[in-house]
């Protein structure tokens, strides 16, 4: 019995143990449940974390358009391509021949994308020349049908014209996954407008990721960037594209500048430089907006202000004469026109018109005195920026200090100024006196709220001159082109104004002028219609390549006569012989009625019998709007165009003059553009589809042909004019 119940402490210490550890678990476990920390791990967030899934939701970088609402600078897909090593899962089996596929797709070496596909113990790998891929590009992988290449979506900004206007709109850096910030240009200065804000999406799930029944999802909404709006036109920066591009193969120069602009409000219209770069590709060797950053001597397109100042001080006489060939000044070497010995004893009309250098020396020391042609100047804001609405823009130096830096002043040596400079400056010339100060931005827009955040007007900031002595200018300046040294910008139908310009080069090297043929920057500043100048022109070649048969004016005559002409024709401004035409309609011409609310087949047999050509448009029974408007004159044979109401179908254009295509375009309020002269041959809206507003239609104008016949010379030359 003393054995049977004897204590085995053996036993009873094990039973100690597991007791005491008992305890200890059990305290562990409420201090856990109580303080809710471990190690100082918070088990609540740890759990929320664990719990919780997190998305973002993508915003878009603000869009830059035309002032016609085409986007010029826009956020569109993009893919990154990862190709999958880890032979666990569907991985690449060739690196070889996957390689040799590639190559051409992503415009890379086999060997480079070899390399990386051979890569050991990686899960996977990001294939060279495999970001920001198109949509094209990926499908075109995708028909490979490769296993283990994977696409990862993304965001990239994109540029739809190429090289347009590349320093003006600049291009964006990324700086983090679909984090995009702006570089250059108005991407960089407008990004805190352009710039989004990425929202996001929280929920509970489960560990496979499957939404709990009480998911408490927690949204915060994206934020889009605010859309810009520029005052460029996208058809008319496209012909200066063009026409800066042919003469840049063709001449190869250091430099080209070129800006359209409309003189009646600043607009900027069209502004680029050579070199270029493509933003999409940001091949960029010079940072430089050479159209607002670099000051130059401008040569004789400085005349224009020195001559509106004499006009405006009434001490310009263009009747006058003087000697030409040299102007002689004390203690000076004496100025000398461009050809050295002048051309005898001509009028200050003549001198203008030759670009004398003789007529501009006097016209500022004997005419105007150096005092009120320093203060013109600076009253056409030569001395100063402009201001305009982009970055690192410089300003000139008025050389002012010597005589002769007065009188070289006065033609455009010595003294340097930028284009956009000029371009302010000329405003005053074209708008009756008023200067007018540049932009390039129009608005901002917040896209949620549609409110404007920004918005810039037209704005007056002076008046040098009268409007009086604007016109007589413009008088002068077209006979610099009809008859003086700017007779290759002649423009048929249109009527041009405007200045030539020379301008010598100060070689870096030698810190003399440059010399020999071509060695200087050769511009034109010109204006039209001359009467009421609608754009303004200004063009800059730098040292272009000439065989000694060409003429510095030759590239620069090129552009500007091809952006002139085209965009003229693209905003619907009547060449001037259609306008004399109108003005000398006979007696023979027919008064139109007002047809509106009337039956259309009663006005379409009123007009017939009057020796008009009626087209209907829609298929209403009564007219709602007609053109020409009630009361215009028509000669017979002409068209007039009658509205009723329904859809319109596009009629056969075939035959019809510009401006019965013009009646048409005005009374469905389309976007035409026009090509060639005389009678209409082709159109890009087909014959008999529906026509709706803003459609945009190009019509093609061919003469008639003539028999042939003997013409002398010189009605030959001037039918190829």
């Amino acid at each position: 019995m003393e054995k049977k119940f004897k204590f085995n402490w053996g036993a009873g210490a094990i039973l100690a143990v597991f007791i005491l550890l008992f305890f200890v678990l059990v305290g562990r476990f409420f201090y856990i449940a109580y303080t809710k920390n471990i190690e100082n791990v918070d088990l609540a967030a740890y759990a929320e974390k664990k719990w919780t899934r997190y998305q973002t939701l993508d915003a878009n970088r603000g869009t830059i358009y035309d002032h016609r609402g085409q986007p010029l600078a826009e956020d569109i897909p993009s893919y990154t391509l990862y190709a999958v090593l880890d032979k666990k899962f569907p991985h690449i089996k060739d690196p070889e021949k996957t390689a040799e596929q590639l190559a051409p797709i992503l415009d890379r070496e086999p060997d480079e994308i070899e390399t990386t596909l051979s890569k050991q113990k990686r899960f996977e790998v990001q294939v060279p020349g495999g970001r920001q891929l198109s949509h094209s590009e990926k499908e075109k992988i995708d028909k490979l049908n490769i296993d283990g290449l994977e696409f990862k979506e993304e965001t990239k900004r994109y540029y739809p014209n190429q090289t347009f206007a590349p320093y003006v709109l600049g291009y964006t850096n990324e700086t983090g996954q679909n984090d995009i910030s702006g570089a250059l240009g108005l991407e960089k200065t407008l990004d805190k407008y352009l710039k989004e804000t990425n929202g996001s999406l929280s929920f509970k799930s489960d560990t496979k990721g499957v939404k709990l029944p009480d998911p408490k999802e927690k949204v915060k909404k994206p934020k889009n960037g605010s859309n810009v709006y520029l005052t460029l036109d996208e058809k008319i920066q496209l012909v200066l594209e063009q026409a800066m591009t042919k003469a840049d193969k063709k001449y190869n120069p250091e430099k080209i500048i070129g800006i359209v602009a409309d003189p009646k409000t600043g607009k900027i219209l069209a502004m680029s430089n050579r070199p270029a770069f493509n933003p999409n590709k940001r091949n960029i060797k010079d940072f430089t907006n050479r159209a607002i950053s670099d000051p130059y001597e401008p040569g004789s397109t400085m005349k224009i202000f020195t001559l509106a100042a004499a006009i405006e001080e009434g001490v310009y006489n263009g009747n006058e004469t003087y000697k030409s060939g040299q102007y002689k000044i004390p203690h000076n070497r004496p100025i000398s026109d461009h050809n050295k010995v002048g051309w005898g004893t001509i009028t200050f009309n003549e001198g203008v018109q030759n670009s004398s250098n003789v007529l501009f020396s006097k016209l500022a020391r004997e005419k105007l005195g150096y005092d009120r042609l320093l203060n013109y100047l600076k009253k056409f804001g030569l001395d100063k920026p402009t201001g305009i609405d982009l970055p690192n823009e410089k300003s000139g130096r008025i050389l002012y200090n010597y005589e002769i830096e007065k009188l070289t002043t006065a033609f455009g040596q010595g003294t340097t100024v930028t284009p956009i400079q000029q371009i302010q400056a000329a405003t005053a010339i074209a708008n009756g006196g008023k200067m007018m100060k540049p932009f390039v931005i129009d608005k901002v827009v917040d896209p949620a709220t549609k409110k404007v955040l920004l918005h810039h007007k037209p704005e007056v900031v002076g008046n040098p001159i009268s409007a009086e002595t604007a016109k007589e200018e413009r008088d002068i300046l077209e006979t610099v082109v009809t008859k003086g040294t700017g007779k290759p910008y002649q423009i048929k139908g249109y009527s041009v104004a405007g200045k030539t310009g020379t301008a010598q080069v100060v070689d870096k090297e030698t810190g003399q002028y440059a010399h020999g043929w071509g060695q200087n920057i050769f511009s034109f500043m010109g204006m039209a219609p001359k009467d009421d100048p609608k754009l303004l022109v200004y063009v800059a070649v730098d040292r272009p390549h000439l065989k000694p048969t060409e003429l510095g004016s030759y590239p620069v005559a090129d552009i500007f006569t091809t952006v002139m002409k085209n965009s003229l024709q693209y905003m619907n401004i009547e060449p001037e012989e259609e306008k004399k035409e109108k003005k000398a309609v006979s007696d023979s011409s027919v008064k139109i009625n007002d047809y509106t609310n009337e039956k259309s087949s009663a006005a379409e047999s009123e007009l017939k019998s009057s020796g008009m050509k009626p087209v209907k448009l829609g298929s209403g029974e009564e007219v709602v709007s007609q053109q020409p408007a009630a009361g215009s004159r028509l000669l017979p044979g002409e068209r007039v165009i009658l509205r009723m109401d329904g859809d319109v179908q596009m009629p056969d254009l075939t035959g019809w003059s510009l401006s019965d295509v013009l009646k048409f375009s005005k009374m469905m309020n389309l976007d035409t553009s026009v090509k060639g002269t005389g009678y209409a041959v082709s159109q890009s809206l087909k014959k008999g589809s529906i026509v709706k507003e803003k459609d945009y239609l190009t019509v093609d104008f061919q003469k008639p042909e003539m028999p042939s016949v003997n013409l002398s010379d010189e009605e030959e030359g001037g039918a190829s004019q």
